[in-house]
């Protein structure tokens, strides 16, 4: 059972964990308990501010393989020539560009390129595999962020091999990844949030969390915003759901891909919206009003007032909360 204090926010359920066996690295996640003086005030790192942590060992130690294969998928062009050149076969020519379909992801080799991509997508969100030619799930992951490139054309993918030179080691060392495969999700210059060792359900899921910004989902970003949706759909008839979770809360993100489907399938009956409640301080102060203390948590709006809620990620219980809320009696 979930205890509710006053003020802590808490993440309603496990912080989101891989079925991958690997070590047990400094967790990057929400800690348990996050005050929202400590935490929901707290901005993302700068990209300009990030410090380098060398590993004197080996900054490039692979994960694990993840429980899963894909024999058929592509292998990054960068890999391939790696491979080549380690076992040279005859009858298998060397990669020397990308192979089709992989035009969306951009290889990047320096500091510089790599500053210069995130520049050029100004506010799009940048999804950015760091890998190592040794690492085989670098291998395997990497055809499922080619597939997510090909669907969200908004967001915008990078690959930087952190073995390929010392230009990109200095990129790897300036970025904290000491293991890989290693996942950053930029914004604006700024680091929003990171993963190491996750499975394509997982990356899918970041993708889409940190990247949507136009699907049937009403993004918030303050209390404003809030009471404006609210107030409109108060004749309407529809009930107004409100997601609000926090960036870096592993089961916020987790639940995010059933959020976008059910408002779509549910349109008719339903309007659907997101808070990231360490956005700003309206955010908070909304948090606050609506006595939230726990994420993710869904609010339920109907004619113009809040009329429920529902703490927690399960797909079920969550439909069966706006089912009822919505009038319609579930057995």
């Amino acid at each position: 059972m979930n205890k509710h204090v006053e003020m802590p926010l808490l993440c309603s359920s496990p912080p989101l964990a891989s079925t991958i066996d690997f070590p047990i690295l400094p967790s990057r996640r929400l800690p348990p308990m996050a005050t929202i003086p400590t935490f929901l005030l707290r901005k993302a790192p700068s990209l300009s501010l990030l410090q380098s942590s060398p590993n004197p060992k080996n900054p490039f130690q692979p994960l694990p393989p993840p429980p899963f294969t894909s024999p058929s998928l592509p292998t990054p062009p960068s890999l391939l020539r790696c491979l080549a050149a380690a076992s040279p076969s005859p009858s298998s020519p060397p990669a020397t560009s990308p192979s089709d379909g992989d035009e969306r992801v951009r290889e990047v080799h320096s500091i510089d390129e790599f500053d210069a991509a995130l520049r050029a997508a100004n506010n799009r969100l940048v999804v950015v595999e760091f890998a190592a030619s040794h690492s085989p799930h670098s291998r395997r992951i990497y055809p499922f962020m080619v597939r997510l490139s090909r669907t969200c054309s908004d967001v915008d993918f990078l690959l930087v091999m952190g073995d390929e030179s010392d230009a990109t080691r200095a990129l790897c060392l300036r970025e904290n990844v000491n293991r890989v495969p290693h996942f950053g999700f930029y914004r604006a210059m700024e680091k929003v949030h990171e993963e190491e060792g996750i499975s394509p359900d997982e990356l899918e899921g970041d993708v889409l969390y940190y990247g949507d910004s136009h699907s049937g989902v009403v993004q918030l970003h303050s209390r404003e915003d809030a009471e404006a949706l609210i107030t409109k759909h108060a004749g309407d008839g529809k009930l107004v759901v409100v997601d609000v979770g926090l960036k870096s809360c592993g089961p916020c993100v987790k639940v995010y891909p059933m959020v976008l489907k059910l408002s779509r399938s549910m349109a008719d009956v339903a309007v659907f919206a997101r808070m990231d409640g360490d956005e700003n301080e309206s955010c908070v102060g909304f948090l606050r009003e609506m006595g939230v203390v726990e994420v993710p948590t869904f609010l339920f709006a109907k004619l113009g007032k809040i009329c429920g809620r529902y703490v927690g990620s399960g797909k079920g219980e969550l439909i069966g909360e706006i089912l009822r809320y919505q009038g319609v009696r579930v057995a």
